[in-house]
């Protein structure tokens, strides 16, 4: 095996931790750069004892300049409530990251790849959603800082495939979920689990019809790896996600009777722009990376709420908090 230098910015997050984590269980060197805008250090705490392990505490949005063989480019905050909090921050650093990002792998003849959204499918019209649907976004919408910012994303990672020859993979992730969760990240999942746990009612904005698909974390970095180390001229788009299709009000039900908790589910206004359906068509990851999800959602729950159980919430920071 050949041993690589290999880059995860936004590395401390929910998914480049566990990324981090796999990548230096293969016997890779791993440097981990994060502002720790949505994040923060102990999420990588485990890994500091390990040699090659580097930490660099850094804003994608400015050039880094790194000698590295591949770079997983995960910067960017990923839930409502976070981009929603600083907008303008967060298509500044999907877009001015995916610059400075590609810029270095220009430079250094590095494998990069970039972690899109299922967001770019806006509110769908076709589902599930195959990589040749264009989507339906809203370009001036409250979610648009991330939707469009991820969209420009890809853009910018065609763009010098095609005029620089960079060895670019792009991928198309759905909802994730597992242990590692920020508590208050603002995603349904650790939203729902942690007003189960303290016995508050469970939030759902609209009437719970609107759906999403959930894949769990371990499953995702697979992919995310195989999709890095496929094979040559498969440079995607290419959606990582699980097929099954669940209502959220399907979901915060399936959270109470495993918490058996008595919280109860109530019902705001529904927020703008907040696509009716998501569910990835896995065919081209199926035939491409030999991947699809192992873990369902019975068994990822199980995992998921062991987790949260075990936290003490107070050493955890709100980054959204005012």
């Amino acid at each position: 095996m050949t041993r690589l230098r290999i880059l995860v910015t936004g590395g401390a997050g929910f998914v480049g931790a566990h990324l981090c984590r796999e990548v230096l269980a293969d016997g890779h060197d791993v440097i981990c750069v994060d502002n720790f805008f949505t994040s923060q250090k102990s999420s990588v705490a485990e890994f500091q004892s390990n040699p090659s392990f580097e930490l660099i505490r850094h804003d994608v949005t400015h050039p880094l300049w790194l000698e590295v063989d591949q770079c997983y480019n995960l910067a960017c905050p990923a839930s409502p409530v976070h981009y929603w909090h600083n907008p303008i921050k967060t298509i500044k650093t999907s877009v001015m990251g995916a610059i400075n990002m590609l810029g270095m792998a220009k430079r250094t003849g590095a494998r990069i790849l970039q972690a899109s959204t299922s967001e770019v499918y806006g509110d769908p019209a076709v589902s599930p959603q195959p990589e040749s649907y264009h989507g339906d976004v809203n370009p001036i919408g409250v979610r648009s800082c991330y939707d469009e910012g991820k969209r420009c994303a890809e853009a910018l990672f065609f763009d010098y495939h095609r005029a620089h020859d960079v060895d670019i993979r792009v991928v198309r992730i759905f909802n994730t979920y597992g242990p590692g969760m920020h508590p208050f990240d603002g995603r349904v999942v650790s939203n729902f689990i942690i007003a189960a746990l303290a016995g508050k009612d469970i939030e759902i904005h609209g009437d719970g019809s609107q759906t999403r698909s959930f894949c769990y974390v371990d499953d995702l970095v697979r992919g995310l790896m195989n999709m890095m180390n496929g094979p040559d001229g498969f440079h995607g788009p290419v959606n990582l996600g699980n097929p099954g299709e669940l209502s959220m009000l399907d979901l915060a039900k399936a959270i109470v009777a495993k918490i058996d908790s008595k919280s109860k589910i109530t019902f705001t206004p529904g927020r703008s722009d907040d696509p009716t359906r998501r569910c990835p068509d896995i065919s081209l990851a199926q035939g491409n990376l030999n991947w699809e999800p192992r873990i369902g959602l019975d068994e990822g729950l199980d995992k998921t709420i062991a987790y949260f159980t075990s936290l003490d919430l107070t050493e955890f920071k709100d980054p959204t908090r005012k």
